[in-house]
């Protein structure tokens, strides 16, 4: 341990994490409400920083951070960190996918299962007193080809979370190879795109996946499909959403993330794409939630600590 071990957490964490950095011998300073000018002030005076996503991990902060050895990212997404000046520098880095990806497996398999029955638009009409049992005729799960697009954690977590469900689950990776086992075939996006009745998108945001999914790209399906976007809003855009819905590509969404989640920064364009979006029955939202149940919120913090107890980072 070096002498200074302070570590500054500036989101809202579940408060096990104190004692269990405690315990490895590192000062804690709780400070969730910290704004970025008062980091960037402060940042020299720490080893570790404890994050989320509120505040973008770029070069201008980071340049403060003199004394900076890692940071640990309570969650999977790294596309707020600034990956390329932390390698120059040699500040680890750990994110903790770990702890939540049964609960985004269980979520994207939950809101699936709800669209398919029609749970939202039933209930609300029993709650009217409409009771309309051929109007919420409902899909099986059976039987159905899944496509998994991104096979990391919440991937693999999806799809172990199928078994039972009498599925065929196709997963492709670009970045992994030599995965097919059991109950998961490996297949190319192509196959997917023959095959799949159902996508379910597990991939970082990155250059190569930010709008990936455009109107060609769903064009390229052999079948109208059911869509399900638990990793992160901008792989596809409102705009592309509504037209595969009036193009028939689409035969619904799950989307627990959109392009733009600050609905007061909306464009003109913007908002009118998402009302359109959320006029439509066959789209169920939920408000990033996937991951954020009471006990990721706790395993977060266990992975988290054991990966810097161990000390090896996410660049190594």
């Amino acid at each position: 341990m070096t002498q200074n071990n302070k570590v500054l957490i500036i989101d809202e964490m579940h408060l096990s994490i104190i004692p269990l950095l405690e315990a490895e011998g590192y000062e804690v300073d709780y400070r969730p409400e910290i704004k970025r000018e008062e980091i960037i002030g402060k940042v020299a005076d720490y080893v570790g920083l404890i994050i989320r996503s509120k505040t973008p991990m770029d070069r201008m902060l980071l340049e403060n951070a003199v004394n900076l050895k890692f940071i640990g990212r309570a969650g999977a997404g790294l596309d707020q960190i600034d990956l390329p000046y932390l390698a120059e520098r040699g500040i680890k880095l750990h994110n903790a996918p770990e702890g939540n990806r049964d609960a985004v497996g269980e979520h994207a398999i939950g809101s699936l299962l709800a669209l398919f029955n029609h749970v939202n638009k039933a209930d609300q009409e029993v709650r009217r007193g409409v009771w309309d049992r051929e109007g919420n005729r409902g899909e099986e799960l059976s039987g159905k080809i899944i496509g998994v697009f991104g096979y990391g954690n919440m991937g693999q977590s999806f799809a172990r979370k199928l078994k039972g469900f009498d599925v065929k689950v196709l997963a492709f990776d670009k970045y992994k190879h030599g995965f097919g086992k059991g109950d998961v075939e490996e297949s190319t996006f192509e196959e997917i795109q023959n095959e799949a009745d159902v996508l379910s998108i597990h991939v970082p945001l990155t250059l190569e996946t930010r709008g990936f999914f455009t109107l060609d790209i769903l064009k390229g399906f052999s079948k109208p499909i059911y869509l399900i976007n638990t990793a992160r809003g901008e792989v596809i855009s409102f705009e592309t959403l509504n037209q595969a819905f009036d193009l028939g590509l689409l035969s619904g969404a799950v989307l627990d993330v959109l392009e733009n989640e600050k609905f007061k920064t909306f464009t003109t364009q913007q908002k009118a794409l998402f009302e359109k979006l959320a006029a439509r029955e066959n789209v169920i939202f939920s408000p990033h939630v996937a991951g954020w149940t009471f006990q990721s919120y706790e395993k977060i913090n266990q992975v988290l600590v054991e990966k810097i107890k161990e000390g090896n980072g996410f660049l190594e």
